[in-house]
């Protein structure tokens, strides 16, 4: 009992994210001036952190890759990222897992990670394609845990 306990703890310990958001897409056109911000606080900067891009598009989503930018805030600074994920394979087999006509990605931004102090962050994403607005993106968000 006491063995299950313990690696139950972990798992759950390993599982605990700062945030986890989620933001619909208004009929599924992201357009470049709708960012999507994700307030999030730090309480021990002590600690190394992943932090990743989440995305959900549909089947009819047109390319096999997206182009984000990502834009770090920790209240008095910006630095601003550019990205580009790998969406589907050269034969066009999506690459995330799928639900129905739905599929999902969880990518990384920044892997372990340290903070340069406690208190309040924000990450802002913007979409960085030739195409306003980007059809059938479902979902974005922002996953933020510790890197354990």
């Amino acid at each position: 009992m006491l063995g299950f306990l313990l690696i139950t703890s972990l798992f759950v310990g390993c599982t605990s994210s700062i945030i986890d958001s989620n933001v619909e897409i208004a009929d599924r056109r992201w357009t470049y001036r709708n960012h999507i911000s994700t307030p999030f606080e730090i309480k021990d900067n002590t600690k190394a952190y992943n932090i990743y891009f989440k995305l959900r598009h549909t089947a009819d989503y047109k390319y096999a890759n997206i182009f984000i930018l990502a834009h770090f805030k920790d209240g008095k600074k910006m630095e601003t990222k550019r990205y580009q994920y790998k969406l589907a394979k050269n034969d066009g087999e999506w690459l995330g897992s799928g639900s129905g006509n739905l599929f999902s990605y969880t990518l990384p931004l920044l892997t372990n990670h340290r903070f340069p102090h406690n208190g309040k962050f924000e990450i802002e994403i913007e979409q960085n394609m030739r195409d306003n607005p980007l059809l059938e993106v479902s979902d974005v968000g922002i996953l933020v845990n510790a890197a354990e």
